[in-house]
């Protein structure tokens, strides 16, 4: 315990700091990204935030997750917003009554009594939840916990793997920038350029009233997000009716090989058989090599399969896959070399890795996903890093996180030069993520 006329050390910063956020932004059954700028619960950070709450709370971090898939469609799909009905309709837009999900979804299967998005976000859910089993796996298999979600996380799984595989070559596809996480990456700007933005004044956003118009999307970019967002309601949702953007990323695809791998350890701790897992691992890891990997840029490219070209972006989604086990050695090695380099400079010119290549045409450090650095790309990272052995850079994102997540108030990213707020503040997924590399080094 630090003395009164002492001042707090880092590990006791980051807890208190983190537990105050998580707690704050706790609803009852589920934690918000922010309170203000995004009052609801958004798919990918509930993945996220159960990992860091499970240090706190196994109990609590497996309501998280189980909060999320009692929205679940009837396809299999997660959607990337559940709202809470108790949240005005101006505080977040789009919102319940632009998406219509239990009206316009109800051929897809959305559910009826709980208002959702229509679109989906990155699939961290199978290997949160069987970290969240790890956190306490007794009490867990009291719980009957893994029982539980197996069923509807191989759902999910599915829906991926099988209705988003618009290519027809084994890796999934986004409809959406938002279904990329990474929102407004420089990577969708070329197959965005052929959407035409929905009409200026058809929409009020929300955002600016809560964030600096410098970190936020332009307005051409909302327009187009707001068109494509439309047009897929009113096909109603439906996968099999074309999409005008289709894109396979490296970030989304290396998260669904690494969901097969956990959905295989949930198996094998239930009892059932993880063979099937194991083989669809391997199946998408070869094709995510095979379409989206790039020798000579040394990351992996996004794949726009409308038009069948590479976008020739350099994006943090392209360094994701170190995440995946089983990785070819060479692959590796090259991502790791990228990760050091001018194009994201670590433990050179950054602190923490930026979002997009530090010299493309588009970099701004200050603008969402167009350069600063995300924490939770970064313990993606950092956990890619430690699985490859390259263990130097992986202290070196988690001792940079650490005081980087204290010093900015917990800020939903950050500049990866000098570490300056970027975005809102008391970001739950910074502060669950914060807690989980404490955890990591305390070990």
């Amino acid at each position: 315990m630090e003395r009164a006329d002492q001042p707090a050390s880092l590990p006791s910063l980051v807890y208190n700091g983190a537990r105050r956020v998580l707690s704050g932004n706790w609803t009852g059954s589920s934690t918000v990204p922010s309170r203000t700028l995004y009052p609801h619960q958004w798919s990918w950070d509930s993945g996220f935030i159960a990992i860091g709450l499970r240090h706190l709370s196994p109990t609590r971090a497996q309501r998280e997750l189980e909060t999320l898939l009692a929205a679940q469609w009837a396809d299999g799909r997660i959607p990337h917003i559940v709202f809470n009905p108790e949240v005005p309709l101006t505080a977040y837009f789009p919102s319940p009554d632009f998406w219509r999900s239990s009206t316009a979804g109800d051929k897809s299967g959305a559910p009826e009594h709980i208002e959702t998005s229509g679109i989906v976000q990155p699939p961290i859910h199978a290997p949160a939840a069987w970290l969240v089993h790890t956190a306490d796996p007794e009490a867990s298999g009291r719980a009957g916990f893994l029982h539980r979600v197996y069923p509807r996380l191989l759902a999910w799984q599915r829906y991926l793997t099988e209705c988003r595989d618009l290519g027809g070559r084994g890796l999934a596809s986004i409809v959406h920038p938002w279904e990329s996480g990474m929102d407004n990456s420089p990577c969708w700007d070329p197959p965005l350029a052929r959407i035409e933005p929905a009409a200026a004044g058809s929409f009020q956003r929300a955002d600016l009233d809560h964030g600096c118009p410098a970190d936020r999307p332009t307005d051409l970019d909302y327009g187009r997000y707001v068109r494509l967002a439309e047009r897929y309601r009113d096909q109603g949702y439906a996968d099999d009716a074309g999409h005008p953007f289709a894109v396979e990323d490296p970030g989304v695809n290396a998260l669904l090989i690494a969901s097969e791998h956990a959905l295989g350890d949930i198996a094998a701790a239930i009892g059932a058989d993880p063979s099937d897992h194991q083989v669809r691992a391997e199946e998408l890891t070869t094709a995510l090599l095979k379409r989206l990997w790039s020798p000579e840029e040394g990351l992996f490219l996004c794949q726009d399969v409308i038009t069948g070209t590479q976008v020739r972006e350099r994006s943090a989604a392209g360094l994701l896959p170190l995440i995946v086990p089983g990785l070819p050695e060479d692959v590796a090695a090259a991502l790791v070399r990228t990760l050091r380099g001018t194009h994201f400079g670590l433990g050179g010119t950054t602190r923490l890795v930026p979002s997009y290549d530090l010299t493309g045409h588009a970099f701004d450090p200050a603008r969402y996903w167009r350069g600063p650095a995300w924490f939770n790309v970064n313990w993606l990272l950092e956990r890619g890093l430690r699985r490859h052995g390259a263990l130097d850079g992986a202290d070196a994102i988690r001792t940079t996180a650490l005081k980087a997540a204290v010093a900015s108030g917990f800020a939903e990213y950050v500049d990866p030069f000098t570490g300056e707020a970027r975005g809102t503040r008391d970001f739950s997924w910074t502060a669950a993520l914060a807690l989980d590399l404490l955890a990591e080094e305390a070990r």
